[in-house]
């Protein structure tokens, strides 16, 4: 396959002017015979995204534990231009916890996205600070509780959120920092803590700014700490709910665009009608492009995608779009290890490729080198 005339996202996060070229599922830099060729004029040709947090989708939620919501998953991300998929877990009890491993651990990517990972989220959460994660089944970290999950999972589980002020989180850091990215998350941790979390091995931040304590002038908490400390990535909610466009704008200029993971943090009722959904164990109710729980009102994901992320963040936010594909392919791939296979239009990599015209709207998904979706 050749993809002519695009504008074509490169390894230097900028688009040139030029063609693609792929074969046995990978891009390739020439191609014996021109037996499929797609005319992009016009077009932007970026690498397929990667979400790292989301709950679910499409009716489903990775929490069902069945290969059908997987299944179901991977098709609808695929379907709007996310390649690879690391779905998130909940809050919950450590049976449920278990199953939920178990059927990651035999799910094969057969059609839509690549299934990449698992993101742990909970349960090691505090409960100031827990949002819509169910307290009941919250825990301190728990080696054994991790190792045996990650053994369930065939060793899935790429990133793992925790709060760094709870009793054992900082052992926990060390003991794990090289087998997983270790993520501050749902915390009311201090800078001081934080700092420490970080220095130990913790490298990421969930969802900045939600379930934390606010950055202020004289207690940067979390928010701070990840600043200072250069190799920590961090994670935002571009959905037009989780931040404010300023704010958005005011985190590209203070971590810049190498630093920042999009994600959507998305729960089951993301492509269905309005009304009322589970998430954790727990209702929400869904109008528009808001989620709360129905029992306190805290927001409760979100309910649209990374591409829909990524257009609000560029056509709403103002932010550049080499920038957000950035933090949408790039960083993402990069944070839980697959941007050997994932995250750039690149020779030998996996043949996941999205053409966008000049509003964002997708008008064909390339997967594993095939025509997946085509809007013309």
């Amino acid at each position: 396959m050749i993809i002519k005339n695009a504008e074509v996202f490169c390894e230097d996060n900028q688009f040139h002017w030029g063609d693609v070229f792929i074969q046995d599922g990978l891009f390739v830099n020439s191609v014996q015979e021109e037996d499929s060729v797609i005319d992009a004029s016009g077009l932007y040709a970026v690498p397929g995204l990667t979400d790292i947090h989301f709950h679910g989708c499409a009716g489903y939620d990775f929490c069902d534990a069945s290969l059908e919501a997987v299944q179901a998953m991977a098709e609808y991300q695929a379907e709007h231009g996310i390649t690879s998929i690391c779905p998130a877990t909940m809050t919950l009890p450590e049976e449920e916890l278990e199953k939920i491993m178990q059927t990651a651990e035999v799910y094969e990517s057969i059609s839509g996205a690549d299934f990449c990972g698992i993101h742990m989220e909970g349960p090691f959460l505090s409960a100031k600070r827990k949002g819509a994660q169910h307290e009941s089944y919250l825990q301190k970290p728990n080696l054994k509780v991790f190792q045996k999950l990650q053994k369930l999972s065939g060793g899935k589980i790429k990133l793992v959120s925790l709060a760094p002020e709870l009793t054992d989180a900082m052992d926990f850091i060390e003991a794990v920092k090289e087998q997983v990215m270790v993520s501050l998350a749902h915390t009311d941790a201090d800078y001081e803590t934080a700092k420490e979390a970080l220095e130990k091995g913790a490298g990421h931040v969930t969802h900045l700014y939600n379930a934390m304590p606010p950055l202020h002038h004289r207690n940067p908490g979390v928010i701070g700490a990840a600043r200072d400390q250069e190799n920590c990535r961090v994670e935002i909610i571009c959905d037009g709910m989780h931040i404010h466009p300023s704010v958005i704008r005011a985190t590209f200029e203070l971590f810049g665009d190498n630093r920042i993971v999009m994600i959507s943090d998305s729960m089951r009722a993301t492509g269905m009608p309005d009304g009322v959904y589970t998430l954790g164990g727990q209702e929400v109710e869904v109008c528009g492009r808001k989620a709360v729980l129905k029992s306190d009102g805290s927001l409760a994901g979100s309910v649209t995608n990374l591409m829909d992320c990524v257009r609000y963040a560029v056509l709403q936010a103002g932010i550049p779009l080499e920038s957000a594909i950035k933090a949408a392919a790039v960083n993402s791939a990069k944070a839980i290890g697959i941007y050997d296979k994932y995250g750039s239009i690149t020779f030998g990599k996996a043949a996941n490729l999205v053409l966008l015209n000049q509003k964002l709207e997708i008008q064909a998904v390339i997967l594993r080198g095939e025509l997946y979706k085509c809007n013309w």
